[in-house]
């Protein structure tokens, strides 16, 4: 790498839209800087272990995201480069096609800039990533590698998949901005589905505006995604970013399960809520408490007895290659009968008008988005009761760094928002990210 520039902004974790307005300026930082990004992913994944596949060819194309570099999670697509879904049943799969996520990128210009660890399937076995903060804990699942590269700061954006949790929680777990879209406001053609009822592809990035911008140039529609719906258009300016929602409408959500989060993840949360409050936030607490109380039983219902679908086949041809947790997750979703999941469906409409209506007078919602740290050890990628919710309404949230737990690793606080509210969720993230003004930095325990 010869290009100052572009070695400043590597070093420093540059964002996605400080990257854009660099290399509008600078064509010799824009040409160097994901070779940058090769050279250092080199050197650290060894021990991180965030990429099964890295580049060959980091050449830039032309377009409005020339230069940028983006993870692909390793479930969705990529047809000059193997798509494993995380299963040694696909280890030299090269898909005839990209995703459609992955087409709309390079049409942009960006460089698809390798494949990133998925558990198996995006369920629970996990893969070899570490956390890039401490290599003896776990990154989070299902999107583990791309949690774990922007992290390290290896890419600026990286793509992931939220079927319960998997990139709010591994968002918090790493110290990034993770956000989850509405339902369907991505096509997933071109990715392995999980569960149809409940896959979101979502972003890592280290800034609100960062995952806004992805957003606005990445939603859309197709014939093929019977559950997709366009979002209503939004423009984010490269140079402004989002304008925040000053003196947002918060309501705090603890749940029933508060009492189970680290003593550090509930002090980074109140003090977060005291800061937001003195700041201009209109703040109340209110209980979900249907919500709460049934949301786990029915999006593992939901997800178990599609995933049986999926995976039962894969499983009774492929025993050897594949994991106890799979084998789990098709032994339980044959046990629900039609009457179970017709029942989970069935709740999950209604919690989503429930909720509509229960955010009448607020912009969004301020909970956790995880229990406290990253778990010890890479066996379990952690709980993910504090995402399910959303993730069964299919309403927008988003993870934001917040501080650090006793161990020295990230908290996060999460940001929901009304299904398809997406610009106003994100306009109150950017305004809880001024007023928490907290940057965690680029992870170097690798």
């Amino acid at each position: 790498m010869t290009d100052p520039a572009a070695r400043s902004a590597l070093q420093s974790g540059a964002g996605l839209l400080e990257l854009l307005r660099l290399f509008r300026g600078n064509p010799a930082a824009a040409d160097h800087y994901a070779a940058a990004c090769l050279e250092r992913a080199s050197e650290v994944e060894p021990t991180l272990k965030a990429f099964e596949v890295l580049p060959s060819d980091t050449t830039r194309r032309p377009g409005p995201w020339s230069g940028i570099p983006v993870g692909i999670k390793d479930i969705i697509a990529t047809s000059d480069m193997p798509t494993t879904n995380g299963s040694p049943i696909y280890r030299d799969h090269v898909p005839s096609a990209d995703a459609w996520v992955v087409e709309r990128l390079r049409n942009l210009g960006a460089t698809i800039f390798g494949k990133t660890v998925s558990t198996e399937f995006a369920w629970r076995q996990p893969g070899p990533t570490v956390n890039p903060w401490n290599s003896k804990h776990t990154p989070g699942g299902s999107s583990s590698g791309s949690a774990a590269a922007v992290a390290a700061g290896l890419v600026p954006l990286a793509l992931g998949s939220q079927t319960l949790g998997s990139v709010v929680r591994p968002a918090a777990f790493n110290g990034v901005v993770g956000f989850k879209p509405s339902f369907g406001a991505i096509p997933r053609l071109g990715v392995h589905h999980l569960s149809p009822s409940l896959d979101h592809i979502g972003f890592f990035a280290r800034r609100v505006d960062d995952v806004a911008f992805a957003l606005s140039q990445l939603a859309g529609s197709s014939d093929r995604d019977r559950h997709g719906r366009s979002l209503p258009n939004f423009q984010v300016d490269i140079d402004q970013g989002v304008s925040p929602l000053a003196a947002p409408r918060l309501a705090i959500v603890r749940f029933a399960k508060w009492a189970k989060a680290e003593a550090e993840q509930q002090q980074v949360f109140d003090v977060a809520i005291a800061t937001l409050r003195d700041a201009g936030a209109v703040i109340a607490e209110i209980e979900l408490a249907e919500l709460d109380r049934t949301n786990w039983s029915a999006i593992n219902t939901i997800l178990t007895s599609e995933g049986a679908v999926i995976f039962a086949e894969l499983v009774a041809r492929y025993p050897d290659r594949s994991s106890d947790h799979l084998k789990s997750l098709v032994e339980t979703g044959n046990a629900h009968s039609a009457t179970d999941y017709l029942a989970a469906k069935a709740s999950q409409d209604k919690l989503r008008d429930a909720f509509t209506a229960e955010m009448s007078g607020y912009d969004a919602v301020l909970t956790l988005p995880a229990f406290g740290e990253a778990p010890k050890g890479l066996s379990y990628t952690g709980d993910a009761e504090y995402c399910a919710p959303w993730t069964l309404l299919g309403v927008p949230a988003l993870s934001l760094p917040a501080g650090f737990g006793k161990n020295g690793l990230p908290l996060g606080v999460q940001i929901v928002g009304p299904y398809r509210e997406d610009y106003r969720t994100l306009r109150v993230a950017k305004w809880v990210e001024s007023a928490l003004a907290f940057e965690p930095g680029i992870a170097k325990g690798c």
